[in-house]
């Protein structure tokens, strides 16, 4: 083989060593990228092709290599649990109001599709047209106990018995004892109460605490091993954080999962640090990056 210049050679050692230092929770995960170590996140779905936490989305997501499918829930009036990022409809439906305030029959008559063709006539489809808003139960029929589910709890603090609705519907589609030797199921909120509660339910269930910063991220080992309590791992936003923010949440044996990154510079930089998944609105690219990266490792590691 064409021995590689100094430069390129010290990139690549560079990288097989962070590579070594990682020991992620995706290696236990059933998915069709088992060649690789890393979680991709289909960030609500393949979002970027697709209108988001709708049906469409989630099957796009799971085309384009997404590892697991991102549900963001809320829920309605009368107690159903289903899939929408926003505590209003109005951003992504063509109705008005509070997703709690909404029954799920006046949710199921709104069109969660035609915003997305206006908003982006580039990936406009007509099959978009008239997309209904999903229950938490519908996409676990649709995708089985074989799919991988990245569920977050949103709001729960305004939701009564969220947590134990979530648990219920899990233990009915056999989400939570299905094949003991993978993770099917990972749970995150921004809430620190909501994860101790799950964990408290159930403490088999991997869970991810949620983190957003407004400047420059910091986070110390008090923080660090409070999460560690109940958690597996943690999910900043990518922009705030860096390498060494990366390696040391790594060195306190917690994953790492920043969202959303869906520029090809910016998961390069991701991987290099050693976070161990991303949130993308992009699988496809990302997986892409993602081969050339363990190209560079497989070179490294015969030289």
């Amino acid at each position: 083989m064409k021995r590689l210049g100094p430069v390129l050679l010290f990139i690549t050692i560079v990288v097989l060593m962070i590579y070594k230092l990682q020991i992620p929770l995706s290696q236990q995960v059933n998915s069709s990228n088992s060649n690789t170590n890393h979680l991709i996140v289909a960030h609500r779905g393949a979002s970027g092709y697709a209108p988001e936490h709708t049906i469409a989305s989630y099957e796009l997501g799971e085309k384009v290599n997404g590892s697991y499918i991102e549900i963001d829930l809320q829920m309605t009036k009368d107690g159903h649990l289903v899939a929408m990022h926003d505590e209003t409809v109005d951003r992504t439906t063509n109705g008005t109001g509070f997703v709690k305030d909404i029954t799920l029959d006046e949710i199921k008559k709104l069109d969660a599709g035609s915003w997305f063709n206006d908003m982006y006539p580039e990936y406009a489809n007509e099959a978009f047209k008239e997309l209904e808003v999903p229950t938490l139960e519908e996409i676990f029929q649709t995708f089985g106990n074989d799919a991988n589910y990245y569920i977050e709890t949103k709001s729960p603090i305004k939701y009564r018995n969220m947590e134990e609705k979530l648990l219920e519907l899990l233990d009915i589609y056999q989400l939570t004892s299905h094949n003991d030797d993978t993770n099917h199921v990972i749970i995150q909120s921004f809430s620190s109460e909501s994860l101790e509660k799950i964990h408290e339910l159930n403490p088999n269930i991997p869970l991810v605490q949620l983190l957003a910063y407004t400047g420059k991220a910091s986070i110390s080992d008090k923080q660090l091993a409070a999460i560690k309590k109940y958690a597996i791992g943690i999910a900043p936003n990518f922009p705030s954080i860096n390498q060494a923010y990366v390696e040391k949440a790594r060195k306190s044996g917690l994953d790492i999962h920043p969202y959303t990154i869906n520029d090809k510079e910016e998961m390069e930089n991701a991987l290099l640090w050693g976070v161990t998944g991303v949130f993308t609105n992009d699988p496809e690219l990302f997986q892409n990056v993602l081969n050339t990266y363990n190209r560079m490792e497989n070179v490294a590691g015969k030289e």
